[in-house]
């Protein structure tokens, strides 16, 4: 049987299933982690910890039409500034509930467009989290650049502060793509904001893909990956576009008809992974690709890869605390989310109050749960060994709970020498097999295509 063949049969094609950037998804979050919960959380992170920070900047220009990501447009700087004000209010709350010298691993702007800011603003707000965290030897801040929203004295500001990561958004270069998605992104816009960043002594940059767009085919999607290359990013993640016009009003602009089924789908991605290989880049996980000398490639070598809301990362902080509406913070003892509507975060800053409008708290079960679906995600196999040595589950009970999976994905799963690995041709079937150990009920229709 073919490759293809074994996959339509598992039922991939059809298949929907979370990304599993956390455990439990996101969708599984609800109101009993609330401000008074989220603050004791926050008071119990020891002196001196190492954590990371993600700002959320909401604002766009423009508001393209494939984004399912919480953003607003504006074309003034009025509620940028009044945003700002309030992040501002926000970073010196929470520093007055830390105890005293905690630090930052990773600090990462995302939106959004945060190179919308002026200057001055983004001066301001890296000067204010500088004070209250101090970052660590080594440590890393990325930003999301777009590059029609970005300037020689904006780049400047970012390289003054201390960016030492640029992240591009791409999606494809086709220019009817782009017309079909409302994001006009010439590559010589483009080239022109790497050189930039380079020009600034920015030595690390991301570019994301997406594939799965109206209109991609294998030509349109190797000359986008040709392109990329020619940048010569050290990471490029290559997701697959959700497609939930139900979630996210804007993408009805998307003709349906336009879009590739399941199986070209897959086609359109195993295009792009062919080229990136050939190109020397290492395959990380189900959807990046990294330079060997890229902190995920070592991280992946050194068994020490991890996955997060900004997919997979080499930090080792166990704590992501989110600022802005929208983000997400992770915890030891569980996920808060601030509110995603900006007038109710900032309502809530201005009287004195954490932000959490929802969240999740871990039972025992969740931690190893996790755990094993980040496993699969990150390196397509499960250790039995640490799942008992960390949380006492031991390789009976872990036997049983893979013998529902074994039964069904058999074909392409190996259960041998303490270790359930998938072989290499049932990889695209990964978020699908993680599913199968996700302990909560999933709504039909909540999440995107599994390829």
């Amino acid at each position: 049987m073919s490759t293809i063949s074994q996959l339509r049969r598992l039922g991939l094609f059809e298949a929907r299933a979370p990304r599993y950037t956390s455990y439990p998804p996101a969708t599984q979050f609800g109101p009993s982690v609330d401000a008074p919960l989220v603050a004791g959380w926050i008071g119990a992170i020891p002196a001196g910890a190492a954590i990371s920070l993600y700002v959320h900047i909401p604002f766009c220009r423009r508001l393209c039409w494939f984004c399912a990501c919480r953003t607003q447009g504006t074309q003034s700087m009025d509620p940028v500034r009044a945003y700002l004000d309030t992040l501002l209010a926000e970073i010196a709350a929470l520093r007055a509930r830390l105890a005293p010298d905690v630090r930052l691993s990773r600090l990462h702007w995302g939106g959004g467009t945060p190179t919308l800011l002026e200057p001055a603003m983004i001066a301001e707000l890296a000067g204010a989290i500088r004070a209250a965290f101090p970052m660590i030897e080594g440590g890393e801040f990325s930003v999301e650049i777009d590059p029609s929203e970005i300037d020689a004295p904006r780049m400047a500001a970012l390289a003054a502060a201390g960016m030492n990561r640029a992240s591009i958004g791409v999606q494809d270069f086709d220019p009817l793509i782009q017309e079909t998605i409302g994001r006009p992104q010439g590559f010589e816009l483009t080239a022109a904001a790497v050189d930039l960043i380079r020009g600034h002594g920015i030595g690390s940059l991301n570019v994301d893909l997406l594939y799965g767009l109206p209109h991609q085919n294998r030509i349109r999607m190797s000359d986008t990956v040709q392109k990329v290359l020619a940048l010569q990013p050290d990471r490029v993640a290559l997701y697959g576009y959700a497609h939930v016009p139900w979630m996210s009003k804007r993408q009805v602009m998307i003709p349906d008809d336009a879009l590739p089924d399941g199986e070209a789908r897959l086609d359109l991605f195993d295009t792009a992974r062919a080229l990136f290989v050939a190109d020397g880049l290492a395959e990380i996980g189900i959807d990046h690709f990294a330079s060997p000398s890229d902190g995920l490639a070592r991280a992946l070598a050194e068994g020490r890869l991890r996955r997060n809301f900004q997919g997979y990362t080499d930090d080792p902080a166990n704590i992501l605390l989110g600022l802005g509406a929208s983000s997400i913070s992770r915890f030891p003892q569980g996920y808060a989310q601030n509110a995603p509507a900006t007038g109710v975060y900032t309502a809530a800053i201005r009287a004195g109050l954490l932000p959490v409008a929802r969240g999740h708290a871990f039972s025992a079960e969740d931690l190893w749960r996790g755990r094993m679906i980040e496993m699969l995600m990150c390196e397509f196999r499960i250790d039995m060994a640490e799942i008992e040595a960390r949380f006492g589950v031991s390789e009976d009970r872990q036997r049983a709970l893979f013998a529902p999976l074994i039964a069904r994905f058999g074909g392409v799963l190996r259960l041998e020498d303490a270790a359930l690995s998938i072989t290499p041709e049932g990889r695209p079937l990964t978020r699908m097999l993680a599913q199968g150990l996700d302990a909560y009920a999933v709504a039909e229709g909540s999440h995107s295509s599994a390829v």
